[in-house]
């Protein structure tokens, strides 16, 4: 998966020393609010989502899609219990249910439960509410 880089080169080693303040509590994701490993310009990729633009060439050559569930890292889908790796069946996207329901308020079952029912419900219509209100979540967060 292609992305801009927006953390330090040793961030995986540095993670293993960080698990202790994980504030994702609900579920197998790590996340720390102000990640000390970003970069300073990888905070401001990420504020208007820059780094996410490469992956539009993921969806090109066909590793990705435009909407689907979010790809998670390999040590957290080892953790994932067994109705959550249902999210694995269809190929990651760049944005999704959960993306565009909630962002980071969402808990981990939340994610989840949006995914699925994205899984069980696609049509291209739910596609095209899913784009466009992720494109205006993104934009109205632009202020921040």
């Amino acid at each position: 998966m292609y992305k801009f880089r927006s953390m330090q080169i040793d961030a995986e080693k540095e993670k293993r020393k960080l698990l202790s303040k994980n504030e994702r509590k609900d579920g197998p994701l790590f996340k720390i609010e102000n990640d000390p490993r970003i970069t300073t310009f990888g905070k401001w990729i990420r504020k208007f989502d820059i780094d996410e633009l490469p992956q539009l060439y993921n969806v090109l050559i066909g590793n990705m899609s435009l909407i689907g569930p979010r790809p998670h890292l390999k040590d957290e889908v080892k953790l994932y219990k067994e109705y959550q790796k249902r999210v694995l069946t269809l190929k990651p996207g760049i944005t999704g249910m959960a993306q565009s329901h909630g962002r980071h308020e969402n808990t981990f079952d939340d994610e989840v439960r949006l995914d699925t029912f994205y899984i069980e419900n696609w049509s291209l219509l739910l596609d095209m509410k899913i784009l466009f209100k992720t494109i205006g979540v993104v934009l109205g967060r632009k202020g921040r």
